[in-house]
Order: C-alpha cells, then sequence, then structure tokens
C-alpha cells in the first residue's frame, strides 16, 4: 500500500481502485483529458469530472453566449456585505449554477489578499484583511460542497498582484505568510474544502506547483486530503511529482509527458503518484463521478433574484448629506448621466468572466423604479477603451437570417472545417468543438443595420492580425499590438485597432473580418477576437456640456462612473487609481450646477474621488452583478437598504497609499511591510484615507449601547433609534499595547451583522476563540495578559471598549 500521510481513513477504501490501474492510467489520471476535464476511466467506474472557471458565476466548460450563466456580484461586493449567511448562499447558488452545467469543480473562491489596490485581480478577492477573508472563504466552500459540488479556494499562496505573474518570486516573512496570507486558506480547509488551486508565482524562491508549502502546512498540519490543481500551465517540470501537486491542467501536460518514464527509470517515485491518484478518485467520489456514488441535488434557486438581493446587500452608502433615499413620488426631472448608467459593467476581466443572460443597466432600472418621473440621459464622459461588441438586435446571421453571426473556420488550404451561428461578436474559444488548432483562418461575417446615420468606428479585437470588410470593401488589414509579455492579458484583454466607416440608419451593411491565427504567441487550440465599435470621437468637452446642462434642468442628478476592461483586470495591475478618461471633470462639473448629485461608483476596488466633498452622496455599487441596476435603484430609492460595509481601506489619493509595490525587482517581489496591508498599514502610518474600512451608511440611525465578556464572546448591544428598519456590521478589533513583540495596532477578530427594527434592540454575539489572539513564533503563541477589545461600525469608529484577560 502507498504511503497515504494524510488522513488515511478518508482514501483507505480506495485502494482495491487504486491496485487495478496501470501505471500509464495513473499517469495519465493525474493529468487534465483536455482544457476543462480529467481523464475517464470507466473500468474503476470513474467518469470526467468536469471544471469550470467561477468564482462570480459558473461558466461551464464552453465559453458560449447561447450557453447563458448566472452573473453573480464581484467578489469584493460579496464581501462588502460583511455576511456569513450571504457567503453561503452565494455559495449554494454556484453550485446549482454548477450542476446546471454538468461542472463538479468549481474554480473558487479567490482568497488571496487585497494587500494593494493596485493589484489587477482586485475586483476577484474578498478583503485586505484575512479574518473577514477567510470567514467568508468558509462559508462559501460549505455552501457548494454542502450541495455536492467541489470548491477550490485559491492561488495558493501570495498571488496577491499579477505584474510577471507566471515568475515572480514573492519574498516574505513566515510571520506575514501565517497571519495574512495564508489564514483564509487555512480556515477554507477547517471548512472542508475538496480541493484547492496551486498558484502560477514562486514564495522564497520556488514555484508554487513544486513547493514545500503544499505539503506543510496544507497536509501535515491543517489536514487537507482534498486534490490540488494546478493552475492552468502552471506545473512546469517533474519537480511537481514529488510535491504535493496532485492533478496539472490543461491536459495533458507537457511537464509531466515523461512521468511514466520517470517512475520507470527511478527518477520519480511511484508511491508520490499513487497519492494522488488516491486523492483524485476521492474527490470524483465525493462529487458523484464515481461508481453509484450520485451527485447531491443542489437546492432550488431563483437566481436573478438571489443576485439582486447579493448586490443590495454589498452596496455600500459611503457619503449622504440627506439626498438619499430619493422620493420616487416627487421627483418632476431626473437626469441620469455616464456611460457606465447605461453599459453597467457587471464583472472584471479575466478567465472568471461569465456570459449572462441579460443584464439589468442602471439607467433602465431607475427608469422602471420612478415611472413618474422625466428621466433623461447624456453619456457625460467615455469611460469605454476599444471596440465593444455590436448589439444582437442590430445584426442578421447571412446563413440563417436569425440575429447573430456566421463564424466559419478554415485549414491553410482553405477547406471549410467547421462553422456555428452566433448570437455575439465577442466570442473567446478556450475548450469546446471548434478545431481552433487545426485553423489557419478565422472568418465572422454579419448583416449590420446602424441604428443611426454617421461614421463609426468600426474594427476588431484580438491577437491575431485580421482584415476587415465592409460591402466587400477592405478597410481594415492589420494587426492589433500586443503590449506586455503576459499571454493571458492578451487572450483575455486582447488590444483593439478600427477605421472610420461611414454607415446609413436602416442600410443593412456587410460586413466580414478574417482572422489569420499563425500570428506569434496565439495560445494553442485557444481563441479570442470580438468585431465590434469604438467611442465615438466626440469633443470630451462637449459630452459635459450636454450633461451639465441636462443636470441643471433636473431635480436631481445621478452619476453613474466606473472602469473599464483596460484598468481592473487579470493579467496586470493598475498604474492608477483615477477613473479613466474625463470623469472626474464631469462629476465636478455636475455637481457645480446646484443640482443635488448622487455619484455611483460601478467599480470593484478602490478609486480615487477627489470630488468627494463636493457632491451630495456617493454609493459604490461594486460590480454588482447581472441585477446590478435594480439593485442601484432599489438603494437609491429606499426600497432596500444599503447593506454594504468597505472591505478595504479607500485612499483619498495614490500616494497616500502604504502599500503600492506590485512590479517585482529583478524577479522579486519583497513584501517588506511584513504584517501591515490595509488599514494595519494605515494606522502605522498614522495616516487617514478618505474611507477607513469597514466604513458604510445606511438609511436608519443606531445609538450603540454596551459591550461584555461572556465567555469567548463578546456580546455587544445597540438600538436602532431611527424611523425604518435596518441592518448594521458589528466589528470588533484588538489591541495589544504593551506587547512583548510586534502587532497591527489594531486588527479585526470577528464581527456580525444584525438587523433590527425602528426602535429594536439587538444584541451580537460575536465568539473571539484565543487563536485570534496568537501570533505565529514558529507555532501559534497566545501572549499571555491584557488585551483592549473595542467594537463598532468601522475600524475607526469604536465606541465601546471590553477588557480581555488571555491566560497564561
Amino acid at each position: 500500500m502507498p504511503d497515504i500521510a494524510t488522513h488515511p481513513d478518508t482514501v483507505r477504501h480506495l485502494v482495491p481502485l487504486l491496485d487495478r490501474l496501470t501505471l500509464e492510467q495513473k499517469a495519465a489520471l493525474v493529468q487534465g483529458a483536455d482544457f476543462w476535464t480529467t481523464v475517464p476511466l470507466p473500468e474503476i467506474g470513474l467518469r470526467a469530472m468536469t471544471l469550470s472557471d467561477g468564482p462570480a458565476g459558473v461558466r461551464g466548460p464552453r465559453w458560449d453566449e447561447r450557453e447563458p450563466s448566472l452573473n453573480l456580484p464581484s467578489g469584493s461586493a460579496l464581501a462588502a456585505s460583511w455576511d456569513i449567511d450571504l457567503a453561503y448562499r452565494y455559495g449554494a447558488a454556484a453550485a446549482s449554477e454548477a450542476r446546471r452545467k454538468g461542472v463538479d469543480v468549481v474554480l473558487g473562491p479567490t482568497i488571496n489578499l487585497h494587500r494593494s489596490p493596485l493589484g489587477g485581480r482586485h475586483f476577484e478577492c474578498f478583503s485586505e484583511d484575512p479574518e473577514l477573508s477567510a470567514e467568508l472563504a468558509a462559508a462559501y466552500v460549505r455552501g457548494l460542497q454542502d450541495n455536492g459540488v467541489a470548491a477550490t479556494p485559491k492561488h495558493y499562496v501570495a498571488n496577491d498582484s499579477e505584474t510577471d505573474r507566471f515568475t515572480v518570486d514573492v519574498r516574505v516573512d513566515e510571520r506575514a505568510l501565517r497571519e495574512l496570507y495564508l489564514l483564509p486558506f487555512e480556515r477554507a480547509v477547517e471548512a472542508g474544502a475538496w480541493t484547492l488551486m496551486s498558484a502560477y508565482n514562486a514564495v522564497d524562491g520556488v514555484t508554487m506547483t513544486e513547493n514545500d508549502l503544499l505539503e506543510t502546512p496544507l497536509n501535515s498540519e491543517w489536514g487537507f486530503d482534498g486534490v490540488v490543481i494546478s493552475d492552468w500551465t502552471a506545473v512546469r517540470s517533474l519537480d511537481a511529482v514529488p510535491a504535493a501537486q496532485d492533478l496539472a491542467m490543461p491536459g495533458p501536460a507537457p511537464a509531466w509527458a515523461d512521468l511514466v518514464t520517470a517512475i520507470r527509470d527511478g527518477r520519480r517515485s511511484e508511491a508520490d503518484l499513487d497519492r494522488k491518484v488516491l486523492r483524485l478518485l476521492l474527490l470524483a467520489e465525493r462529487v458523484g463521478a464515481l461508481g453509484d456514488a450520485a451527485p447531491v441535488e443542489p437546492a432550488p434557486l431563483d437566481g436573478p433574484a438571489f443576485a439582486r438581493a447579493a448586490a443590495i446587500e454589498g452596496t455600500v452608502l459611503l457619503h449622504n448629506a440627506g439626498v438619499l433615499p430619493v422620493d420616487a413620488a416627487s421627483l418632476g426631472r431626473l437626469a441620469v448621466i455616464g456611460q457606465n448608467a447605461r453599459e453597467a459593467r457587471t464583472q472584471g476581466g479575466g478567465s472568471a468572466t461569465v456570459i449572462p443572460e441579460a443584464v439589468v443597466s442602471p439607467l433602465d432600472a431607475i427608469r422602471t423604479a420612478v415611472p413618474g418621473a422625466d428621466v433623461r440621459y447624456e453619456i457625460g464622459a467615455v469611460v469605454q477603451e476599444g471596440v465593444a461588441e455590436i448589439p444582437l438586435a442590430q445584426l442578421r446571421n447571412p446563413a440563417t437570417g436569425e440575429a447573430g453571426m456566421r463564424v466559419a473556420f478554415f485549414d491553410a488550404e482553405g477547406t471549410e472545417l467547421f462553422a456555428e451561428n452566433r448570437r455575439s461578436t465577442a466570442l473567446v474559444w478556450f475548450g469546446g468543438d471548434a478545431p481552433i488548432a487545426a485553423s489557419a483562418t478565422v472568418v465572422f461575417e454579419t448583416l449590420y443595420t446602424p441604428a443611426e446615420t454617421g461614421e463609426i468606428e468600426l474594427g476588431f479585437a484580438g491577437a491575431n492580425p485580421g482584415r476587415l470588410f465592409v460591402d466587400e470593401g477592405l478597410v481594415l488589414d492589420d494587426a492589433p499590438v500586443i503590449e506586455g509579455s503576459d499571454l493571458g492579458a492578451a487572450f483575455l484583454n486582447p488590444p483593439s485597432i478600427t477605421a472610420t466607416v461611414a454607415v446609413e440608419a436602416g442600410r443593412e451593411t456587410a460586413v466580414r473580418v478574417e482572422f489569420t491565427r499563425a500570428a506569434a504567441g496565439a495560445l494553442s487550440g485557444a481563441l479570442s477576437a470580438t468585431l465590434g465599435i469604438a467611442p465615438e470621437r466626440t469633443d470630451p468637452a462637449e459630452l459635459i456640456a450636454r450633461a451639465v446642462a441636462e443636470a441643471a434642468a433636473s431635480d436631481v442628478a445621478i452619476v453613474v462612473v466606473g472602469t473599464n476592461a483596460k484598468v481592473e483586470s487579470e493579467g496586470y495591475d493598475r498604474t492608477s487609481l483615477d477613473l479613466p478618461g474625463h470623469q472626474d471633470d464631469l462629476v465636478r462639473a455636475v455637481a457645480a450646477t446646484g443640482t443635488p448629485t448622487v455619484v455611483v461608483v460601478n467599480a470593484g476596488s478602490p478609486v480615487v474621488l477627489p470630488w468627494a466633498g463636493e457632491v451630495a452622496a456617493i454609493v459604490q455599487g461594486y460590480f454588482g452583478g447581472q441585477e446590478f441596476g435594480h439593485a442601484i435603484a432599489d438603494v437609491l430609492t429606499g426600497t432596500a437598504e444599503p447593506g454594504g460595509r468597505l472591505p478595504t481601506t479607500w485612499p483619498a489619493a495614490l500616494a497616500d497609499v502604504p502599500v503600492t509595490e506590485v512590479v517585482p525587482t529583478d524577479g522579486r517581489l519583497e513584501y517588506r511591510e511584513g504584517l501591515h496591508i490595509g488599514y494595519r498599514a494605515w494606522l502605522k502610518a498614522d495616516a487617514e484615507p478618505a474611507f477607513p474600512f469597514g466604513h458604510g451608511l445606511g438609511y436608519t440611525t443606531w445609538t450603540w449601547d454596551a459591550a461584555q465578556r461572556v465567555g469567548d464572546t463578546v456580546e455587544v448591544t445597540l438600538v436602532n433609534t431611527g424611523e425604518r428598519a435596518g441592518k448594521h456590521v458589528v466589528q470588533v478589533y484588538a489591541e495589544r499595547a504593551d506587547s512583548t513583540v510586534e502587532r497591527p495596532a489594531r486588527w479585526l477578530v470577528g464581527f456580525a451583522t444584525v438587523q433590527a427594527a425602528p426602535g429594536e434592540t439587538v444584541t451580537a454575539a460575536i465568539p473571539v476563540p484565543s487563536r485570534r489572539l496568537a501570533h505565529w513564533a514558529g507555532e501559534w503563541v497566545v501572549e499571555p495578559g491584557e488585551y483592549t477589545l473595542r467594537a463598532g461600525a468601522s475600524v475607526a469608529d469604536l465606541p465601546l471598549t471590553v477588557n480581555w484577560t488571555a491566560a497564561k
């Protein structure tokens, strides 16, 4: 029997199946069969398991608008709820979607920390605090797995930024690694995670798929008995075999092509392989892919209703000078301004992207919510960069006559290999049936009917050269310029090129683009390309002037500002916290009209708001998922309470941010700040942010009554003194002024959400186990003596105090 070092009882019954497998079968099983599935072995009753990107929805094995997915709010929006029960239901919703799409393993949640607001994948992660991230991660895992689908907490570990993510060597001291970056993963394992994803980066000189951290603490200390899945292409060599790296994806993995030979000639151990196979068989049993095991039937889901509720709970009211909630009945004329009001950004860029069946924009939702008002719209400022897909209603497939586009694949001799009818002009093939690798040319064809007469910027985005024809005339023959070396970024957010084309309203125009797949750097078997239209080249001052005129004539102005796919995405980090384009100028100009101005921020990460003191209210909506518009309208009109509190500190300026280093030097990224990230770093620097960690307002008022210790729990009592029901998030932080070891000035040890009717008194019971006070010194140590626990509404608003003695 192989040496099964962790939890042998969980896999012992699977050893007879292992004994029936040949070396070749075992070596195949620890590699994927393709992009998204594992190898089936029907002779032992093992079917293929399907993995899928998440975590804010489940895409399924195909990136296809014909198979839409529920688009949930971003990870940062979920964290803004501070609601463990919501995180559980979020995981359950993902499980329901997964089973609907035949998925066994969801690649989420993303639980790396917001070490710096410049992190490009910030929106996908939960928070800057390890305790908040850990509790939400554990709940998400339970929600998925209680419904029979495996969770995959990622990316283990220290993948907290994107620059040079494939090669960066993160240097972090052991105490910070344990207390900050490993803590969410530890809690996810405690919750029973069945899989976990290893990261691209190295830690302290060793790439993560070969790193000892996969064994200790993951297996040897935490008792993880699941499967470590590599991030896609993260396995680089056979050195990952003796490491506790179990599954190399996608497959077959080139780095393990020589695995059988390496075992036979003694370079690698078959016992290491057997351990991986047993874990994969255990995973298959858990998800219902082995023998007579049947998948758990997930709980029923009203997807749009849940997405709307989750978005509301994650919406943060940052500032309110009394204008919110607006009285819908008394509104006469309402100005809605901003490109993101009409074309909401519901998710960040990258592999986590899903394709929803429909998206509700703030503009449409506000019009529905205030039917008696005269709602006027102006774009105000252009946010979009590059081409955006052409609306389906303006497209006709020349082959079928239906709405959409024909896509055909040709080999080098010009023979058509495959064709399909699509309902979008923004397409990604990453797995699926299309013969990408065998194709030399891919052709998009559609009949486009413009809504207006004039000139448009028609073009394409992709990593391949293309030729664009309009009514059979060649208008563009070029290749977009790829910036940087991250193939993932080039694939998921490719650059655009355009040509100016004259069009006539109502006249059908034949459009064809021919992509050549011989481009250097193209990912084998994958393709990303968009036929689309770039923003009009209108003078920014003219757009602002139109918006100002509309705002000045209105009772209230709602300005929706936000980021775009070039700002927040997998594959690269941010270089600025400024809103793109002329949006700051727009907000200032609208506010200067004197019309009460409400700003809605549609961004997944902190942005600088230099006009914050000039507007009547600020609402942070994050990437709110497909029901973002309804959620925003509900909050603005007071139909719902803004439920969110900030999971990340928001600065007034980038220069104020304590931790901004996301670019490696000579291949290394030094975490010099140690324990002090997020609000901990702000407290250490004695600096004041624009909005502190934990901040958020509601539509009622509260009195903080009392806090006391009851056993290992802090009980906090507060009273809703307002005139409407409300939600509050009770936060408890610890301090140790006379500590003999370095500590943060203050750190979160627990939290709870409470709901109360007008005049109602509620008590939140928040457990504070001794581990919350411990520090890492080669083991977890609780320094005996007196701690001060403070309770309140944010890290900067803590009116209640409890003296807490830790035993010797």
